[in-house]
């Protein structure tokens, strides 16, 4: 990006969340344009701001996290959330994700990776802590024999991916919201046992389960 990218921090601990200012402040790419200590505030703050993505925490007063990423990715879907936690079951997983969210991270990882997390989500990418991705596959590993079988619609999802289409590009030609693009990626991520869309395709097309590019 040409400018910093533009955050918002959500947490209601003031000494973890000036903690995670610190570190964005660190960098030149990266701004904090605002904070919030709740899930209300952070909604409220989303929409005045409009940050290019949300930091934000899993359990505060009055709202949760997912439910405050349900409300900002419904009213506005070009904000980015990333979920900033310790919390790391695979069911606060799996909602968060299914809310809208783009990345789950750990507030417990290096800061590198939560940087690197950040930019990544931003460029239009999943982000996940390995812990978090090593969740979702156990959560959705399947017997050796069907454990690389996609669905239809994973499939058609992961076959836009190679095209190089986003995430958005790909929910208007399938006629479902983003939230639904991600949810079926982390499936196939699941399923594959990586954590990464390049991943992703190249493993599908080694195990035959997409056409090799130029076949």
């Amino acid at each position: 990006m040409t400018r910093p990218l533009r955050i918002l921090v959500a947490d209601d601990h003031p000494i973890v969340r000036s903690g995670i200012v610190a570190l964005l402040q660190s960098t030149t790419d990266l701004e904090v344009v605002g904070e919030a200590a709740d899930g209300e505030q952070a909604v409220t703050l989303a929409l005045e701001l409009k940050p290019d993505l949300v930091l934000m925490d899993l359990r505060m007063p009055r709202l949760d996290g997912d439910q405050a990423t349900a409300r900002v990715v419904a009213a506005a879907p070009d904000i980015r959330i990333i979920i900033l936690t310790t919390y790391e079951s695979d069911d606060s997983i799996l909602r968060a994700i299914e809310a809208g969210a783009s990345g789950y991270l750990l507030k417990a990882a290096p800061h590198e990776e939560i940087l690197a997390g950040i930019r990544s989500v931003a460029r239009g990418q999943v982000a996940l802590s390995p812990a978090v991705a090593a969740l979702l596959v156990r959560r959705t590993a399947a017997p050796p024999a069907v454990a690389a079988s996609l669905s239809d619609r994973e499939a058609q999802v992961l076959a836009l991916v190679a095209q190089g289409q986003s995430n958005r590009t790909i929910a208007q030609s399938l006629f479902v919201s983003e939230a639904t693009v991600k949810t079926h990626l982390l499936h196939v991520f699941g399923k594959l046992g990586v954590n990464d869309r390049t991943r992703a395709v190249t493993l599908a097309m080694e195990l035959g389960l997409l056409p090799r590019v130029g076949s």
